[in-house]
């Protein structure tokens, strides 16, 4: 009884997140692979200092995702894909 209390109360909690929260990049493996993968697929010399910097923000989520920080996560992921100049999935 006391999980599906709590389990409906992250359920109401994540149904009334932010608007701004749309905007976040979903924080999971596949994402995190499309973002590894459009990183290393760049080739353009131009581009390299922001490729740096997505991989920077792309090590940065993966060590906040195996800590649990799905917020931090999201945000380090998002910034990612904003150095690319890419749009957030979710």
């Amino acid at each position: 009884m006391l999980k599906s209390l709590i389990a409906a109360g992250l359920l109401g909690l994540a149904l009334t997140a932010p608007a701004y929260a749309a905007e976040m990049a979903v924080c999971d493996d596949a994402s995190m692979m499309k973002m590894d993968e459009a990183i290393k697929a760049d080739t353009d010399p131009k581009m390299k200092e922001a490729a740096d910097m997505a991989m920077k923000e792309l090590d940065m989520a993966k060590m906040a995702m195996k800590d649990g920080k799905t917020d931090d996560c999201s945000m380090h992921l998002t910034n990612a894909m904003k150095s690319m100049e890419m749009k957030p999935s979710n």
